[in-house]
């Protein structure tokens, strides 16, 4: 869904990346980078309460991590480890963002609620799942770029709901985490019936509707 604006996140972006192209800095320095800045923010933040702040922090370093992308095209350094290090990377970011959310709602005592945290980590396995299966698929040739919920959109939603629950806005977190769980797991099915339904139309030799 939010995939439909990077061409103009790319237009944003491209000015920052000429700047750094200018800077010994290369694409992959930008992704670790990226990534060392949203894992510190949020096991050090939302573990201890911080929740406003630590989704401020993540998401500017979530959005430093885009940079990456337009650093290669400018650089003509654009390659397969890049590409397999930024999804890679991307996946301990996730990971990061919502331990940290369940170890604060599971340690900190303005927000002790241990089903809330199972929660979020059914959040950071289904992500997980979401983009295994993208990958899965596109290492056997078929394509499944569906979902309701794709990368940036459980960013969105993950972030906004840590950040609004951080300045005071009640039952924020609740709702996005289980929003979250919901859109999730969808997407999950979503691309599991798109790579069966490519499967079963190239058994057939292109027949859409063989599905057996």
């Amino acid at each position: 869904m939010l995939n439909k604006l990077r061409p103009a996140l790319a237009r944003v972006l491209e000015p920052a990346g000429r700047a750094l192209a200018r800077t010994p800095l290369t694409p992959n320095e930008i992704t670790v980078i990226g990534t060392a800045g949203v894992s510190a923010g949020a096991l050090t933040l939302f573990p201890t309460g911080h929740l406003f702040i630590g989704a401020v922090v993540c998401a500017i370093f979530v959005l430093a991590d885009m940079l990456d992308g337009a650093l290669a095209r400018i650089k003509g350094t654009s390659g397969k480890f890049g590409a397999f290090l930024d999804s890679t990377l991307d996946r301990v970011a996730d990971a990061a963002i919502f331990g940290g959310l369940a170890c604060y709602l599971v340690l900190h005592p303005s927000g002790h609620n241990r089903a809330l945290a199972a929660v979020a980590l059914f959040c950071l396995v289904a992500g997980a799942l979401v983009s295994y299966a993208k990958a899965r698929a596109q290492g056997l040739g078929l394509r499944c770029d569906v979902g309701i919920a794709e990368r940036p959109e459980r960013m969105v939603i993950g972030l906004t709901a840590a950040g609004l629950s951080g300045l005071g806005v009640p039952y924020v977190l609740p709702v996005g985490l289980w929003l979250l769980a919901v859109v999730s797991a969808i997407t999950f099915g979503q691309r599991v019936l798109a790579v069966r339904r490519a499967a079963a139309t190239d058994a057939a030799g292109g027949d859409p509707d063989d599905w057996s």
